[in-house]
């Protein structure tokens, strides 16, 4: 089963290594879809997590009782295509190559099966074409 969740953490969990625990006391793969960690800040993760389900739950259930914050993170990203004019913009900082150029067309081709929604494409579209929804 996957899950992908976003994680919280204050300056005080930091330190813990999150991504080892769950592989050695869960049995847990963790994909790290994004991170904005520092020491003395709090953290934000963005992770799939893979793993029987039993696991995942005792993880989150420990990562909460950790006093990290848990959250689900379902969103999908929507391309409103009034909007966009195919700039390309997005495809360039799109890790997975979701987001493409058409090399016929030059129109933007949006392949959610590879989408993890980092949501660094969000930011870089210039017209706001690019939304996440739940």
């Amino acid at each position: 089963m996957k899950k992908r969740v976003t994680l919280t953490f204050p300056r005080t969990t930091v330190p813990i290594p999150i991504t080892y625990r769950l592989a050695k006391d869960f049995n847990v793969a963790a994909n790290i879809i994004r991170a904005q960690i520092a020491p003395d800040k709090v953290g934000k993760l963005a992770v799939e997590l893979q793993g029987d389900i039993d696991a995942i739950d005792a993880a989150l259930e420990w990562m909460t009782n950790s006093n990290i914050d848990v959250s689900s993170a379902n969103s999908e990203i929507a391309i409103d295509e009034n909007l966009c004019v195919d700039c390309g913009l997005c495809t360039g900082v799109c890790p997975t190559k979701a987001l493409t150029l058409d090399p016929k067309s030059f129109r933007l081709k949006f392949m959610r099966s590879r989408c993890v929604v980092c949501e660094q494409c969000v930011s870089t579209c210039p017209l706001d074409a690019i939304s996440t929804n739940l």
